[in-house]
């Protein structure tokens, strides 16, 4: 926690001294979010992510040093998942990000210190958001917004290029999914080519809802289930 604070500290030093724009990726603590949202009141250029991984584990998912929770950031205490979990529901954090860092057998397949850090995350983004608005009350719209239309609204000209907007003359850059359909993460289902996830310790794995049935990128479709 101290590296993140200090490094979050010498960040807004600079921008008050520049005022350049910085977004912080990946967030991880208690004590990091009160400092964002201490800049954000001072009125300081800056937004902010968090992972889906620190969003919804803690130190005690590592279990007996397993690699498949080697990450980086490193996964914390439920109070600072906790902060981290409201944060992004009153906007404090702005974008949820899959931190998809696929890792091969071989580089997890070593002692928790030597393992590589890093887990597949892109197809678990869609049902780990919906899983976080349905309980703590974000709600649907918000757990979309945070991983759609609110990163786009972070680039810049995303308005003038219809980025991240459903509109007439737009982008289509569109997901259809069934927000009913429910399936567990089993890592060699995955599409990755790495099938290492936090998300299936045991044989059955986490069970999400939200299912992608159709993916649109610039009009075409490039995948359809």
């Amino acid at each position: 926690v101290a590296a993140e604070t200090i490094a979050l500290h010498t960040i807004f030093a600079l921008m008050r001294s520049t005022r350049a724009r910085v977004h912080l990726c990946r967030i991880s603590s208690a004590e990091g979010v009160a400092l964002v949202r201490d800049a954000k009141a001072e009125g300081l250029p800056v937004t902010a992510d968090v992972s889906i991984n620190s969003l919804h584990l803690t130190d005690h998912d590592m279990g007996y040093f397993d690699s498949r929770a080697r990450l980086v950031p490193v996964l914390r205490q439920q109070r600072d998942r906790d902060a981290l979990q409201a944060a992004l529901a009153d906007g404090t954090l702005d974008v949820l990000v899959s931190d998809h860092t696929p890792v091969d057998n071989d580089a997890k397949a070593l002692p928790f210190a030597q393992a590589e850090p890093g887990a597949t995350g892109l197809e678990l983004l869609l049902g780990l958001a919906l899983k976080w608005g349905e309980a703590t009350g974000a709600g649907l719209m918000r757990a979309l917004d945070v991983i759609t239309a609110q990163p786009a609204r972070l680039l810049p000209d995303a308005a003038s290029l219809g980025l991240g907007q459903l509109r007439v003359g737009g982008v289509a850059d569109v997901v259809v999914f069934d927000p009913a359909a429910t399936w567990q993460v089993q890592p060699q289902a995955l599409r990755s080519q790495g099938k290492h996830t936090p998300f299936a310790f045991d044989v059955s794995g986490m069970a999400l809802s939200g299912r992608v049935r159709t993916t649109l990128v610039d009009g075409r479709i490039v995948h359809a289930s």
